[in-house]
């Protein structure tokens, strides 16, 4: 089977309530406001669902879980968990689904409580043999790792690093739902508590609670739903390893691989991109994809970033949210990247509104570097 570029839309997309949600919501409450919302905003209703889309961390069984709450019975459902970039996966499961008839109306959903019950009850660690002994503060620790050897082996500067978690303020404080309310300077984010060598807290992700839904269709039908369609145009996915002590390359992610895929299938490249979002659990990941996308050679990532270049007004805007570093990360983030990717392709995003915005590229990331996946959109079907 060969899926076609095009023929899948993004008609609906919301985020659940975000932050810190109220006492004894539960994720799967998130789950079913953000779909409910998704549903409102393509001017549907959960009996035209009949394909459903699932991760967590928090809940076993999720479809069946969001099936039971919704009172849905789905004709295909797919609980692929692959950490960050399981709902980029979902994009590329859903349009091979309806390509394939197995459903008409996709719905792909996430909430966490991460903040509300703490990291550790959210996302328990799994024991591994070969690194749990010499006590990582995993995932912190792996991605500390990434970053120590780009700046050894590229010259990339702890200043640089700084810069992306800048970058994103900025656009937090443009988007009235980001968490992060003040501004933050470069010496800030390095004076800041050291968590895993070199990176400090502000290098790190926020811990918050919150979620998100898309809703998917045939490009034919979603032209005459409520919203403006967003086409996905490219997908691609990519493993590489589980651990970060089996990544062949700390430098070198799988991104390299899945956007190739999805760049080959749109027919364009990142050049051709007027907005990036690339999962920034930490400092060094944006860096780290806008190498592997193509957006920069490898090692000029640092240089890239640096000086405001991924910032308002720099020369390529990404992360126009906050990211996860400034608006919100409730424990697996890839979801509110396409949301807010289909929303500046609407055109709909008020102050941070990125001018002419007709391509987009949403970058998921899972696990250590692990997981890879990326899909490209755009307002025209071809």
């Amino acid at each position: 089977m060969q899926v076609r570029k095009g023929s899948l839309a993004i008609v609906g997309a919301a985020e659940s309530d975000l932050g810190v949600c109220a006492p004894g919501t539960s994720p799967l409450d998130l789950m079913a406001q953000a779909s409910l919302r998704a549903l409102a905003d393509a001017g549907l209703d959960v009996s035209h669902v009949d394909g459903m889309f699932c991760a967590s961390t928090q809940t076993r069984f999720t479809t069946l879980a969001l099936a039971e709450y919704l009172g849905l019975q789905p004709r295909y459902q797919d609980n692929t968990q692959i950490g960050g970039s399981s709902f980029m996966s979902h994009v590329t499961h859903a349009m091979a689904a309806i390509e394939q008839g197995l459903c008409d109306v996709a719905l792909i959903a996430y909430g966490s409580t991460q903040r509300s019950v703490s990291r550790a009850a959210a996302s328990p660690r799994e024991l591994n043999p070969y690194e749990t002994p010499y006590r990582p503060l995993l995932p912190v620790s792996a991605y500390a790792m990434a970053a120590a050897r780009h700046m050894h082996q590229y010259g990339t500067t702890r200043e640089q690093l700084a810069d992306v978690a800048v970058a994103a303020r900025q656009w937090a404080l443009l988007n009235p739902k980001a968490w992060e309310k003040q501004p933050l300077t470069q010496a800030e984010v390095i004076a800041a508590r050291k968590v895993s060598d070199p990176l400090t807290v502000r290098d790190c992700c926020l811990v918050s609670d919150g979620g998100g839904a898309l809703v998917l269709t045939r490009a034919d039908r979603a032209r005459h739903l409520r919203q403006p369609p967003v086409y996905v145009l490219g997908v691609g996915e990519s493993l590489s390893h589980a651990s970060i002590s089996n990544m062949p390359d700390l430098t070198v992610t799988g991104a390299v691989a899945s956007s190739q895929a999805a760049f080959a299938m749109a027919g364009y490249s990142a050049q051709d991109m007027n907005l990036a979002m690339l999962y920034d659990a930490f400092t060094i990941t944006p860096i780290l994809f806008l190498e592997d996308l193509g957006f920069c050679a490898k090692g000029e990532g640092g240089a890239f970033v640096s000086g405001g270049g991924i910032a308002p007004g720099g020369h390529l805007a990404v992360n126009t949210n906050g990211g996860g570093l400034s608006y919100c990360h409730p424990g697996m983030y890839g979801l509110l990247l396409l949301v807010e990717a289909v929303r500046q392709l609407r055109g709909a995003c008020g102050a941070r509104q990125v001018a002419a915005c007709d391509l987009a590229v949403a970058h998921g990331n899972g696990g250590v570097l692990s997981s890879q996946a990326t899909v490209v959109l755009g307002r025209e079907p071809a």
